[in-house]
């Protein structure tokens, strides 16, 4: 099985536990069909931060945590990190000031806040999937703190990686 069907069979299995599914005898779409999969790897893609949303809230929820809603000005911030990160072609929490900085200087003084990171990963399925695999970054989605959320995605063509992420979550 591939690993884009595999995030689609994995996907698919949560939603229906959650009892999410809207028809369960609908099969999920193929890689590449719908925003869900779009890859991020192209000029003017821009990650669906509401389906981004659902999916970290429902595996929340499949562990035993509230949803999360967005939060424009924590999407511009994770929109800053992550056009940083492409600009200096470097995956980092301090790219262009630390992020308590960052927070600060965007009227987040004093809120608990985390951040992930990451880079390469063409579709928020393949994001996310990385976040959850990386301990930090999991237990970042897991903080039962949070309740807010922004992410972005920013396309570098030139660079290693191509699709730089950030996702900001906070109370």
């Amino acid at each position: 099985m591939s690993l884009s069907r595999l995030h689609v069979a994995l996907f698919a299995a949560a939603a229906l536990l959650a009892g999410c599914a809207e028809r369960p005898d609908a099969p999920p779409p193929l890689s590449g069909e719908g925003a869900f999969y779009g890859s991020m790897a192209k000029a003017g893609a821009r990650v669906d931060a509401a389906q981004a949303r659902d999916m970290i809230s429902l595996y929340r929820r499949n562990n035993g945590l509230g949803p999360l809603v967005l939060d424009p000005a924590l999407e511009r911030i994770a929109q800053h990190q992550a056009r940083a990160m492409a600009e200096a072609n470097d995956v980092s929490h301090e790219t262009k000031g630390a992020f308590k900085q960052r927070l600060d200087a965007a009227g987040f003084a004093g809120n608990a806040a985390v951040e992930n990171v990451s880079a390469g990963y063409h579709t928020l399925p393949e994001a996310f999937s990385g976040w959850r695999q990386s301990r930090p970054h999991n237990a970042n989605m897991l903080d039962r703190r949070m309740k807010r959320m922004g992410i972005a995605t920013a396309y570098a063509p030139g660079t290693k990686y191509k699709v730089f992420w950030a996702l900001v979550l906070s109370d």
